[in-house]
């Protein structure tokens, strides 16, 4: 699991740093927490990204399908394709994991990122871990990067 508040807080800070410099708006983090004895939810669009190396496990960032969309126009993008939504998703988790890297080092071996569409998916989490759920507020709208490492 991630050991230490400091941890969380390498996590929590990427993401204020993504939409700060991606989309050029704060977003707020509320307090991180465990998801003890239940999967966290998942939105429309999740990218996930495998952890391995020194640290075993998974992180994943999901987001409704409106939201990205509002992410993809902050960013003079015109296509709201199925793809498009996918592959900012993918590109949100990657940049989020890998910005983690930096601070855990390089025995932080990140994959490239695997997408999940829709609600109903089901994210495998790797046993003895606990997934460790970051709110995200942007706007008026509701994402969740969820950190889950041994």
């Amino acid at each position: 699991m991630v050991r230490t508040e400091t941890e969380v807080s390498v996590f929590v800070d990427s993401v204020l740093h993504y939409f700060t410099t991606t989309v050029q708006q704060v977003a707020e983090c509320g307090t991180p927490y465990l998801a003890l004895g239940r999967t966290p939810e998942i939105s429309d669009y999740t990218g996930m990204i495998r952890i391995s190396g020194q640290r075993e496990g998974v992180v994943f960032f999901t987001a409704p399908k409106s939201m990205l969309c509002v992410m993809l126009m902050r960013m003079q993008e015109t296509d709201m394709s199925h793809d498009n939504l996918c592959d900012l998703v993918g590109e949100i988790a990657n940049t989020l994991s890998g910005n983690a890297r930096r601070d855990f080092g390089p025995q932080f071996k990140i994959s490239v990122p695997s997408i999940v569409c829709g609600r109903e998916a089901e994210v495998a989490y790797p046993a003895n871990t606990r997934p460790i759920v970051i709110p995200i507020e942007w706007r008026t709208y509701r994402a969740r990067l969820v950190v889950c490492l041994n």
